[in-house]
Parts: C-alpha cells; structure tokens; sequence
C-alpha cells in the first residue's frame, strides 16, 4: 500500500498518463489524473441555505473538494441525495438530527464507486450533529476500503473533527485511517490557501 506521503511527492513530480475507468452512473469526475490518479474524494456537500454562509449555489465541502482536485489531481465522487434540497437551515438541521437520532441511512442516487483503482481515498463532508450526514454512512456500507490510506476531512462552523475521524475507523476498520482535517466552511472559498497546505503536510 502506498503512503499518501508517497503517492503526492511521486504524483506532482511526474505526470502520468494513467485514465480512470469507473462507468457508474453517479459520475466519478475525472480530472487532472495525470498528477494524482491514484486517489478519489468521496465527498458529501449541501448547497442552498448553510449556517453562517447564506444560500449558497456550491456547498463548503465542494469547494474544498474542488481545491484538492486542482492541487493533487484527485478524482472525485459526490454523493448526491435531493431529500434535502430547498430546506431552510432551521427544518434542514431538525430533520438532520432525527436522522442521526434514529440512525436512519437516507438513499443516494446512482451507484457506488468502483474504487479498485485508487490506493488513496480522501473522504469529506460537513458536521451535521457531532459527525457526517446520515446519508454519508449509506454509501459507507456500499464500498470496501480494506487496505487503502483514507483521509477524513470535514467543513464546520466549529464543531471541527467532531466524531468523523473516530466513525470513519469504525466504519473501516481495516483501511489506513489518516489524522482528519477540518476548516470552518465561511472560510473556503477564500482560503484556498489553507486546502494547500494541508495537502503540502501529507507529503
């Protein structure tokens, strides 16, 4: 198994001509694999009404996705779900809390990612009641991590890490379960900066 420390420095100094091959209809998008085309970012992200941003059209956890695509190449899943859309923030975060309460998986559109390819898995989202949605554990149960380096991340209005890094191990007991990442999500989309050199410390 590479270390993601490995596969960055390798994958920014040499420019590899190696395609993705995953058919699944929820899209994996890919980008930039001749930098890093070993890793994906599995990623939830909600547009529309957030805490302390507004309405917005691309939700905090994209925009940091978006980043580690440019900076390292990643390829990238969303999951997507419609249970949400055009929630205010106050009805989002109740239904949210009866989700996680009653550890309900929420379905996602499309079909898991075929994940065979890549040895390195970044997996982020927001912190909705002390860890990840509720619609994030769903795919959990659809993929298998076994052996690969995954590395949590999460947007927040100060929560941080929350549970996230600690259900990540649970959920994947058998992956290379790197220290998580956190960023408050008013600070994304001008602090790219901060996306950079985070990536620049796995090295």
């Amino acid at each position: 198994m590479k270390s993601i420390k490995m596969i960055i420095t390798v994958a920014l100094a040499m420019a590899m001509a190696t395609g993705c091959n995953a058919q699944n209809k929820q899209e994996v998008k890919q980008q930039n694999t001749d930098k890093m085309s070993k890793s994906i970012i599995i990623f939830f992200s909600h547009a529309g009404d957030n805490y302390s941003v507004g309405n917005i059209e691309v939700g905090n956890t994209k925009i940091v996705a978006d980043y580690i695509t440019e900076i390292a190449g990643a390829d990238q899943y969303e999951i997507v779900t419609h249970k949400y859309d055009g929630m205010a923030y106050t009805p989002l975060i109740n239904l949210a809390k009866e989700e996680a309460n009653k550890g309900e998986l929420p379905p996602y559109e499309g079909d898991a990612p075929d994940l065979s390819q890549y040895d390195t898995v970044f997996i982020g989202g927001p912190v909705w009641w002390g860890t990840y949605p509720q619609v994030m554990f769903t795919l959990f149960k659809d993929i298998n991590l076994d052996g690969k380096t995954v590395i949590p991340f999460t947007t927040h209005e100060g929560s941080g890490l929350a549970s996230c890094e600690s259900d990540v191990r649970s959920a994947f007991p058998k992956a290379n379960v790197l220290k998580g990442w956190s960023i408050y999500g008013h600070e994304v989309r001008s602090n790219k900066a901060k996306v950079e050199k985070w990536l620049n410390s796995l090295r």
